[in-house]
């Protein structure tokens, strides 16, 4: 068999699969973005505009000896990818790492990355005349852009609304406590158990007074986002191939995750079955296993990594720079970080110097405070 493996997708597992395959086999990624975008730092970007330097990584130094192909997938078989273009690629190995779609500002609809900072600005400006924000959804997403809106404008109201009734749901007392109290420092309002009767009547990110029920209560804002709806797309998958997705449209892989009846092809990151948070740094760590189990199999040896889910829930959820909590598993079980952890595990950089090693650039760009 031979060496060559595509990559279709270029986020957080597919440029980590690419790379560390890139010396060992002949890697075409493809990928339609004309940057890697480091969604870590999108919220930051949006209330800091300065720190889209930090956001966007061109693909030009990814590779050493593999290429990138600025293209979308628009069918998948067994033996190769046909491009948008009409080109096919063969391949030896098929890694899908196609990602998910998640609203505005935590991911981009667009591909050029020049057109993602546009709209960052224009919703930077939106925001910033805005006095009353309210915010659809208190995950981890909902609950940092309300921290990072907090820690620019303080005296901005801030509104998180959600219909679940537990915060963060799964994690230690000790951490889910500390969060509430940095909230309730930060004067942000949690609503819990709580659900908008019909979504505001402005586009996400649009400057413009409204007022919405939820139950028996108004909420008065002048912007809101929405902070839910996670989407996964696997239509580009073939016939042959459109047995393995789930009906949600996720793809069903093996503890090695290769396929089922597809030994030369894996799937990374969210658009897996795997029943874990689907989250950037699971995607980094199955594309460890898919790394080691396709250079086996270029060797000729049996792959035999299996991907071990975490077995304790673990998160690092910044409110600014310099506020937030985290909990990560260890041997004697979970560690709990507070705001002085948390800011020097993720919140400071955002993970910036980590992406710019992986990208080739000789130093992080610089930090924004």
């Amino acid at each position: 068999m031979g060496r060559t493996v595509v990559v279709v997708g270029g986020g957080y597992g597919g440029a980590a699969v690419a790379k560390a395959l890139d010396q060992e086999a002949d890697v075409v990624l493809v990928e339609p973005k004309d940057a890697f975008v480091q969604n870590a730092a999108a919220l930051r970007a949006l209330v800091r505009p300065e720190w889209a330097d930090n956001l966007f990584f061109p693909y030009d130094a990814l590779l050493d000896r593999g290429r990138v192909i600025r293209d979308r997938a628009v069918s998948v078989d067994a033996r190769g990818v046909v491009l948008g273009s009409g080109d096919r690629v063969e391949a030896d190995y098929l890694v899908l790492a196609t990602g998910s779609g998640y609203p505005f500002p935590f991911k981009f609809s667009v591909d050029h990355s020049g057109d993602a900072r546009d709209r960052l600005a224009a919703t930077h400006r939106e925001l910033t005349g805005a006095g009353r924000v309210l915010i659809a959804g208190a995950g981890p997403v909902g609950l940092e852009l309300a921290g990072e809106i907090k820690a620019v404008w303080p005296d901005k109201e801030v509104t998180v609304v959600d219909p679940a009734t537990a915060l963060l749901p799964g994690f230690e007392a000790e951490m889910v406590n500390d969060l509430r109290r940095q909230l309730d420092e930060f004067g942000v309002e949690l609503l819990l158990g709580t659900s908008l009767d019909s979504e505001p009547p402005v586009e996400p990110g649009v400057a413009a007074p409204f007022t919405v029920r939820a139950g028996a209560r108004e909420i008065s804002a002048d912007i809101w986002f929405r902070a839910y709806g996670v989407s996964v797309d696997t239509a580009y998958l073939s016939e042959e191939l459109a047995g393995v997705a789930t009906p949600r449209g996720h793809v069903r892989v093996r503890e090695t995750l290769n396929l089922d009846g597809h030994d030369h092809i894996y799937a990374i990151g969210d658009i897996t079955d795997v029943q874990e948070p689907k989250m950037a740094a699971n995607a980094m760590r199955h594309a460890e296993v898919v790394a080691e189990n396709i250079l086996a199999q270029v060797r000729g040896e049996r792959p035999g990594k299996v991907y071990e889910i975490s077995p304790l829930p673990f998160v690092l959820l910044p409110l600014g720079p310099e506020a937030g909590v985290g909990q990560l598993p260890t041997p004697d079980g979970p560690l709990v970080l507070g705001a002085p952890g948390t800011s020097e595990y993720k919140g400071a950089d955002l993970f910036t110097g980590r992406f710019a090693a992986l990208f080739g650039l000789a130093e992080a760009a610089p930090e924004a405070a």
